[in-house]
C-alpha cells in the first residue's frame, strides 16, 4: 500500500469518526501529543482532515528539556498538563521504580487524560509485536477492539461502556510502518525535534523502562542531573522502606541495576558473585 493511499485512509477514518468525537465532547477528538514523530504525524493529518480536536500534551517530569523546548517553539497551541506529583515524588510514594513489567508512571503520568472523549493515539502494529495485537479504535476498559465501522454499528452496546474515566482510543496510523511516518514528515517539510538526529530512535521519557540499554546509556551521559535525582529519590525509599536492603544495595547500585534492562536477581547475583571473586 503507498504511503498517499495511507494518508488518505487516515484523514476518511478521522472524517467518519468525527461525529463520534463531537457526540462525546464539543472540543471534538483529544489528541494525544507527545512531541514524538508519530503524534506529530497525527497533529498534522487531523489539520488535513479539517477535523475539530484538541491537542495535549501530559508532561511527565521526565520529558527531554530538548524535546519541551521543541514543542514550545513548533506547536504553541499544544495545551501543557502537569502531573499533582512529579517522578521523583511518585517513586517514593509507590515505594519502588517502575519496571517494565509495572510502569504504573504511564498510568499515573499520562494515561489519565481524555476520560470521556475520542482520544487520537500514535500507536502503530509495526512497533512491536504487541502492539500488532491492537486494532485501530479500543475502549480504554478493552471492552471493545475492532474496526470504526463495527463500533459504529453496534454503537448503542459500547456507549455504555464508555463512562466515567473510560474513553474511546482511535489509531489513524495504525498501520504505517516507520518509514511512512518519516516520508510523511519529510515530505511536507515538518520540523521534527533534533534528538532524532543524535541516536534518538524514540522519543519519551529519560530513562524509560521500556528503552534499550544503548539509549539508557546516551541518557547517562546527556542528563546527569535526571540520575541523581532519581537516586535521591532510591534513597529516600532505601531509609523509609528498606527497599534493595534483600541485596544490600546502595542507591547507586540499585539505579545501575534499572537501567541493565537485568532482572534484579540475576544482576544483583552477577554483583555478589564479584564481590566473592575480589575478596
Amino acid at each position: 500500500m503507498s504511503l498517499q493511499t495511507k494518508i488518505d485512509y487516515s484523514i476518511a477514518l478521522l472524517r467518519k469518526a468525527e461525529p463520534l468525537a463531537l457526540e462525546m465532547s464539543p472540543d471534538g477528538f483529544h489528541l494525544a501529543f507527545s512531541g514524538g514523530k508519530d503524534s506529530q504525524t497525527l497533529y498534522h493529518l487531523a489539520k488535513m482532515a479539517g477535523v475539530r480536536f484538541m491537542a495535549h500534551m501530559q508532561i511527565t517530569t521526565l520529558d527531554p528539556p530538548e524535546l519541551m523546548h521543541f514543542v514550545r517553539t513548533h506547536y504553541p497551541d499544544i495545551e501543557l498538563h502537569r502531573p499533582e506529583i512529579n517522578f521523583y515524588k511518585l517513586i517514593v510514594k509507590k515505594k519502588m521504580l517502575p519496571l517494565r513489567q509495572a510502569r504504573y508512571c504511564c498510568a499515573y503520568l499520562k494515561e489519565q487524560a481524555g476520560a470521556g472523549t475520542v482520544t487520537l493515539i500514535g500507536i502503530r502494529a509495526a512497533e512491536s509485536a504487541r502492539r500488532a495485537k491492537r486494532n485501530e479504535l479500543e475502549t480504554s476498559d478493552r471492552a471493545y477492539s475492532g474496526s470504526l465501522d463495527q463500533f459504529n454499528r453496534d454503537k448503542e452496546q459500547y456507549h455504555q461502556c464508555v463512562s466515567g474515566k473510560d474513553k474511546i482510543m482511535l489509531s489513524p496510523i495504525f498501520k504505517w510502518t516507520d518509514a511512512d511516518v518519516w516520508n510523511f514528515i519529510r515530505g511536507n517539510g515538518i520540523e521534527y525535534c533534533k534528538l532524532y538526529d543524535e541516536g534518538f530512535h524514540r522519543i519519551g521519557c529519560i530513562f524509560c523502562p521500556m528503552v534499550s540499554r544503548k539509549i539508557k546509556a546516551l541518557e547517562r551521559n546527556r542528563y546527569p542531573g535526571v540520575e541523581k535525582a532519581i537516586k535521591r529519590s532510591i534513597q529516600n525509599i532505601i531509609d523509609e522502606n528498606g527497599y534493595g536492603n534483600e541485596y544490600h544495595a546502595t542507591a547507586d547500585e540499585i539505579f545501575d541495576w534499572w537501567v541493565s534492562n537485568t532482572s534484579a536477581r540475576k544482576y544483583f547475583g552477577m554483583i555478589r558473585n564479584q564481590r566473592n571473586i575480589e575478596f
